[in-house]
């Protein structure tokens, strides 16, 4: 995913906010409902308040992924440290999408305790939840070596190659967070990666594996309403940033899930013929009666699509690590 936002370095006493950041904001909202099957970016369902709901999506019964990887690495985490720290001294642990670590810092703590010698990157598009991580291990793991980036994922892999030093990269991207990309895009972005790379660098990949259609649905359409308050706080966001007038009430939250595809599709359903106007974009837009717009997917994979992608990006699968029930997977690659 990509931003127009300029990048800063958050260190623990860091406390500025993004430059230009409406901007790119306006400019993305504008093309999404300028297009034919209209769109909003799901990485900006991530502001303080998404970030507060989706920390509650997590916490949901049927929100199993968070709780699959989480038991993943505490089954595992020693385990990962030797797979990450084999035959060098030291290692940057770059985490794309950190969010608010509850997962990584299983593994940093872990990592920490033993004394390793290891630098965390934690890389998020959310200012709001870098300053929060940060102030979060500067009080509970002292001495940790961190350097926190809120920026596009590549434009931080550029500013981290210009100190390169040779130091063994371990890129972490987890919470399924591939799932949002369709094939192409992830792909793409795979390879993108791995141009980065060296001979023995490694990606850890968190993957959502199918199963049960019922259970992949419910986990996205809690009884309670949590993902839809998500889905529906970017409208309210479009509203406060950008001076819009949308009427949440009009909107129907709708995913679907197909098995045959093995995807989760969300979307926000007008429920009436409207009108909505962005002050910020001087510019109105209608919405017919049950138009849709796109918000989100997610993809569930097979081992075989997970080795498919691994090989056509450029890599090669060390090793998959499982929750007990087999839900969930975060599988490790290196350079083919």
């Amino acid at each position: 995913m990509s931003s127009d936002n300029n990048s800063k370095l958050y260190s623990y006493s860091a406390a500025s906010d993004l430059t230009d950041y409406d901007k790119g904001f306006a400019e993305d909202v504008k093309n999404g409902l300028r297009s034919d099957q209209k769109y909003l970016s799901s990485k900006y369902l991530y502001d303080k308040k998404g970030d507060a709901i989706f920390q509650q999506i997590m916490e949901m019964k049927e929100y199993y992924p968070t709780r699959c990887e989480y038991e993943i690495f505490d089954l595992h985490k020693a385990e990962m440290l030797k797979y990450f720290s084999e035959n060098v001294d030291k290692f940057n642990l770059i985490e794309f999408g950190a969010g608010d670590g509850m997962k990584t810092k299983v593994l940093l703590k872990h990592f920490w305790q033993k004394q390793t010698h290891f630098s965390y990157v934690p890389i998020d598009i959310s200012a709001n939840i870098i300053r929060t991580l940060t102030a979060d291990l500067q009080e509970n793991m002292p001495g940790l070596s961190v350097k926190g980036i809120c920026d596009d994922y590549f434009k931080a892999f550029e500013q981290l190659e210009q100190t390169a030093d040779n130091i063994r990269k371990v890129v972490l991207f987890l919470g399924a967070n591939i799932g949002n990309f369709d094939y192409e895009e992830s792909i793409l972005f795979l390879k993108k990666i791995a141009s980065y790379f060296k001979s023995g660098d490694r990606l850890m990949i968190g993957f959502d594996l199918k199963k049960e259609p019922q259970m992949i649905l419910d986990a996205y359409f809690d009884q309670d309403g949590i993902t839809k308050s998500f889905k529906l706080n970017l409208l309210d966001r479009i509203n406060k940033e950008l001076g819009a007038n949308f009427n949440t009430d009009n909107f129907q939250y709708f995913p679907i899930y197909d098995p045959v595809e093995g995807s989760i599709r969300s979307h926000l359903v007008s429920k009436v013929e409207q009108e909505v106007y962005i002050e910020a974009l001087e510019e109105s837009f209608h919405f017919g009666l049950w138009e849709a717009i796109f918000m989100e997917r997610s993809q569930k994979y097979s081992l075989k699509d997970i080795h498919k992608m691994a090989n056509e990006a450029g890599f090669q699968c060390l090793h998959h690590f499982y929750d007990s029930k087999g839900y969930f997977t975060d599988s490790l690659w290196t350079l083919a």
